[in-house]
């Protein structure tokens, strides 16, 4: 099982680079993820009585991950949000890394199993949404 799981996240960093799809991972391995690969975000403490996640902010302020995580800490879905100066940069890092679904749509497929990923633009920021295909 951890070999597979290594195999696993091997091939996530090797293909998708910045983009990533750690639906699925403990939160424990997502930290880890975080700390050898992504050393541009810091982990925020988050205390939340309706959610549980796992919060990086990037040090120029310009994008927020949240792992929203089970009970038992396995990340269910993940939420991006970014300030609208990195728009252009993040849609060609997610055309680069996954299957263009339709506008601001794209599915990532990995393990047997679709993953929904979509773009939602705001006044001033925009959401990058990852989750299971239903």
């Amino acid at each position: 099982m951890k070999s597979s799981s290594l195999v696993a996240l091997l091939l996530l960093i090797s293909i998708n680079g910045k983009s990533q799809n750690l639906i699925g991972y403990k939160a424990d391995g997502i930290r880890k993820y975080m700390a050898e690969n992504r050393s541009d975000m810091n982990s925020e403490k988050v205390n939340n009585k309706s959610f549980r996640y796992l919060k990086y902010s990037d040090k120029s302020d310009t994008q927020t991950m949240l792992f929203f995580l089970s009970p038992d800490s396995v990340c269910q879905n993940i939420r991006i949000v970014c300030n609208n100066t990195i728009r252009d940069s993040k849609i060609r890092e997610l055309d680069s890394s996954f299957s263009k679904s339709g506008t601001n749509r794209w599915t990532d497929t990995r393990s047997g199993k679709s993953y929904y990923i979509r773009l939602d633009d705001d006044e001033w920021s925009f959401s990058i949404t990852i989750e299971p295909e239903k």
